[in-house]
C-alpha cells in the first residue's frame, strides 16, 4: 500500500503480504488500498488471520487463497450494487471470490463503492 493510504496498524499485515506470491499480494493490496481510499481514517489490522480494513464497528476482510482473493464483511443491501452487477462472484453468505482475471475486469470505482457501502453503513 502506498503512502497515500492508511498504514497497517497491525504488524501482522506486512508479514501476511510478504508471504504471498506477487500476483496475490497485488490483488490484496489493491483491495485494501481502495477500501482505505474511501475511509482514510480506517485501520488495517489482522482479523480471522487475514488483513482487514476496520472503521468503527464495520469490517472489510480480504484474504488470499488458492483461487485468488476473497472479500468478506459486506451484508445484503450494503454492497453498493456490486452483487447485482456481479452475481457470479458471490460465493456463500457475504463472500465475494475473485480470480486474478475476474478482479482485473472490475473497475476501481465499483470496488470503492463496495468498500464504501460496507464500511460506512
Amino acid at each position: 500500500m502506498d503512502g497515500a493510504r492508511a498504514e497497517p496498524a497491525d504488524e501482522g499485515v506486512p508479514a501476511y503480504l510478504a508471504a504471498l506470491p506477487a500476483a496475490s499480494r497485488a490483488m490484496v493490496e489493491r483491495l485494501l488500498g481502495l477500501a482505505c481510499d474511501v475511509v482514510p481514517d480506517a485501520a488495517v489490522v489482522m482479523s480471522y488471520g487475514i488483513p482487514t480494513v476496520r472503521s468503527g464497528r464495520r469490517r472489510f476482510h480480504v484474504g488470499a487463497w488458492k483461487h485468488g482473493v476473497s472479500v468478506y464483511g459486506w451484508h445484503d443491501g450494503h454492497d453498493g450494487g456490486f452483487t447485482a452487477a456481479h452475481p457470479d462472484l458471490v460465493h456463500g453468505r457475504s463472500t465475494l471470490r475473485f480470480s486474478e482475471a475476474e478482479l482485473a475486469a472490475v473497475g476501481d470505482d465499483e470496488l470503492r463503492a463496495l468498500a464504501a457501502a460496507t464500511l460506512r453503513t
